[in-house]
């Protein structure tokens, strides 16, 4: 299959028309009711195609551009390749019967991502997973249901991993609990696995893995596992992605994202280097 280069993936897309026709409105100094209203449609509707969180119809965007006194051919036409761009399908929509909205909008931002930094205390990053952790993962949270959509959830987390192996792939960086890694997720073998493909992973020139040990005590995220996501287009702010049981925050406000990132600098300070992280997880399989 295909794939786009990041930061062209329809999630991004989405997100940019967005931004663009919020500074074209801001500009003109139209409220978004009066947006709204020019296309037939809420005021919420606007802030939701600003946002990137819906598809947009071409003529929609016609007409405002049009509102916005966008008159120039070159830079209408760029605009109305966006929204083509903006709704063309990924890879991941053949999954929409098994993704919630709230995680299938962070596929797409992972999908266009050129860094993800993310800490995680229960589990072995998804990214990072291999099949038959992974199954067993997605078996305790998902206990009725059959075997075959089991296997279509492990599918599609193996496919998210692919930009990784890629010639130009995004970059990793990852830092997970020790707790995690000494948590017997499947048993035996399965772990011996795991922590094999950690310290293969650790050696790609993209990928960069740290441990927090148990020896630290409490540290800068003791609030729990975040990811943090950054573009390649300058226009994007880096989105924080904090998920919850049933649900998640994205947080793209600099306010918001600040202490998000500082706990990310604190942590990877506190956490062992990558030659330390090579001789834990050594230590680790020797011991399993």
């Amino acid at each position: 299959m295909s794939m786009d280069p990041p930061g062209t993936g329809s999630t991004v897309r989405r997100i940019m028309l967005g931004a663009s026709l919020r500074r074209l409105r801001e500009e003109k100094g139209l409220t978004r009711e009066v947006a709204g209203f020019h296309i037939r449609a809420s005021e919420s509707k606007i802030s939701r195609m600003e946002l990137g969180r819906v598809g947009f119809k071409t003529r929609d965007v016609e007409d405002l551009l049009t509102l916005y006194g966008v008159l120039d051919n070159a830079e209408r036409r760029s605009l109305l390749e966006m929204v083509r761009e903006a709704n063309t399908p990924g890879w991941w929509h053949k999954y929409g019967d098994l993704l919630p909205n709230w995680f299938a909008t962070y596929v797409g931002l992972e999908e266009a991502a050129n860094l993800i930094r993310t800490y995680e205390v229960q589990f072995v990053p998804g990214l990072l997973q291999t099949f038959s952790y992974a199954r067993t993962v997605i078996r305790l949270g998902y206990p009725d249901v059959p075997d075959a959509e089991i296997e279509r959830r492990v599918h599609m987390r193996m496919q998210r991993q692919d930009r990784l192996t890629k010639k130009d792939g995004q970059r990793l960086w990852a830092v997970i609990d020790e707790a995690a890694l000494r948590r017997p997720i499947g048993g035996r073998d399965i772990m011996r696995e795991q922590i094999q493909h950690l310290l293969e992973a650790s050696a790609l020139p993209n990928i960069t893995l740290q441990v927090m040990p148990f020896k630290f005590g409490m540290h800068a995220a003791e609030g729990g596992a975040f990811s943090i996501l950054r573009f390649p287009e300058s226009d994007l702010s880096d989105v924080v992605y904090v998920e919850q049981l049933w649900g998640a925050l994205y947080l793209d406000k600099r306010e918001d994202i600040d202490p998000y990132l500082t706990a990310m600098e604190q942590l990877c300070v506190e956490s062992t280097t990558p030659g330390g992280t090579t001789e834990l997880l050594g230590a680790l399989l020797r011991e399993i």
